[in-house]
């Protein structure tokens, strides 16, 4: 069977330049759509008449469509075409948004964001296959990656922004309606623009593997976001139950097909595991702290929406800078992520006393530190996704990735949740913050450890 992937004819007008333009808007836009409750979650929740869990679902609900089908969208991508994917995931992201911003109830307003997390499932695996594809290796793989890195940070950047901004002039609803307008024109763009590519011989779709893996990670995320009013309820132990299952279920079945949807073999190979493991890492000791961090300001600090929004982007904007310029001082990915773990776990401990000792030049200083590791942390493992995986994989890498990514920011929030609510937000966010330092400092020294063969 061939190992080379097909392309499409290209159309006039194409060149790698607009193809990377294009598949870079797709980070900056699933990242600033996943981080836009952040800072609207008080207004969000007492709108929509949030019971004890309800703003942890709000919070997390596009966490949970994201896990559940990056990996499937990832092997969809590569198989069936990837400018095919990406369209479809930027044409249902703005159907998400409409159907956010009008939200009556909770319930609605979660599977609405439980559809835009499914959609950024789809743009973001089909997006780094693209790019993988368009720039097969070598200096120009490096530099696209990199920025398509800094895209991550630069979405996390603005996302609070602009919805503080929305929230202070108008309401929490109209950052839904921005989203869904500037998807609607990214799915324009990208037909238009976007050369096709996907796998040389595409496979049968795995549905063993996607219902299994799927239905895992739902009932994982959905124990642990129920777990914050009990670990020990019925409801949150069935759902751990059926977890363990269905992904053992899925681990199986994927060993035993001739084309599965993840190989197993790829977690035999240490560059797989360190980027795989990197994000997970990355997803439960950084995204998941820095996540709640904005709630955590307006709470204890009475801080506005906008207020907490410009703060944090001191954190997400050094993200989106240093990642911009990691190539040019460390070449090795590997190096990258280590040294970007070491310095987001050494920044991290200055936000220590966040509640009851707070400085504004701690603050300032550990959100700065910490934000230059995030952006060679985002670039590193861009770079890894995709070059720890075979050439026309280079989506499921990307899915793989971006799975242990939001699995982690997921379990993430929930364990900084569950901390401030047992300890209150003036001793938890410190014990949460220790907790998330100590972690990434951990995997810093194993991947610099950690011998591979490539990046």
């Amino acid at each position: 069977m061939s190992l080379t992937a097909v392309t499409a004819p290209p159309r006039s007008g194409k060149t790698p330049r607009t193809t990377l333009a294009v598949a870079c808007a797709a980070p900056l836009l699933a990242l600033l759509n996943y981080t836009v409750p952040m800072v609207t979650l008080p207004e969000t929740a007492q709108a929509l008449g949030a019971g004890p869990t309800g703003p942890a679902w709000i919070l997390n609900a596009v966490s949970l469509g994201l896990a559940a089908l990056l990996l499937v969208a990832g092997a969809i991508a590569d198989d069936h075409g990837r400018r095919r994917t990406f369209v479809a995931g930027t044409a249902t992201l703005a159907a998400g948004g409409v159907v956010a911003a009008l939200a009556p109830t909770t319930l609605v307003f979660v599977l609405a964001r439980l559809v835009q997390g499914g959609a950024s499932a789809a743009l973001l695996a089909a997006s780094l296959g693209i790019i993988g594809h368009a720039f097969p290796a070598g200096h120009d793989r490096v530099r696209a990656t990199g920025l398509y890195g800094a895209m991550l940070g630069l979405g996390v950047a603005l996302g609070p922004l602009v919805s503080g901004v929305l929230a202070t002039a108008a309401s929490w609803r109209g950052v839904y309606w921005t989203v869904a307008l500037s998807a609607a024109v990214l799915a324009v763009v990208a037909h238009r623009s976007l050369p096709e590519s996907r796998a040389a011989e595409p496979r049968r779709v795995d549905v063993p593997g996607v219902v299994t893996l799927s239905l895992g990670l739902a009932a994982l995320i959905a124990g642990v976001i129920e777990g914050r009013l009990g670990w020990g309820r019925p409801v949150v132990l069935w759902a751990f139950a059926a977890a363990v299952v269905l992904l053992a279920a899925f681990a199986v079945i994927e060993t035993r097909r001739r084309e599965p949807m993840l190989d197993m073999g790829l977690f035999r190979r240490p560059p797989f595991l360190v980027a795989t493991g990197g994000a997970l890492v990355t997803g439960f000791a950084l995204i998941g702290l820095m996540s709640y961090l904005p709630t955590v300001l307006q709470v204890t600090r009475g801080m506005t929406p906008l207020g907490s929004a410009a703060l944090f982007s001191i954190w997400s904007g050094l993200s989106f800078v240093a990642a911009l310029q990691a190539r040019r001082f460390l070449p090795h990915a590997r190096a990258r992520l280590a040294l970007g773990l070491a310095l987001s776990g050494v920044g991290t401990p200055v936000l220590l006393g966040l509640v009851t000792g707070w400085s504004w030049w701690k603050v300032v200083l550990g959100l700065a530190v910490s934000g230059v590791g995030s952006g060679l942390v985002n670039a590193a493992l861009t770079h890894l996704a995709i070059e720890s995986v075979p050439q026309h994989r280079v989506s499921m890498g990307s899915g793989a990735n971006n799975t242990a990514r939001y699995v982690g920011s997921s379990l993430g929030v929930a364990m900084i949740a569950a901390i401030v609510g047992g300890h209150g937000p003036a001793g938890g966010i410190d014990i949460g913050i220790a907790v998330c330092s100590a972690l990434m400092l951990l995997t810093a020294l194993a991947v610099a450890l950690v011998r591979t063969h490539r990046a």
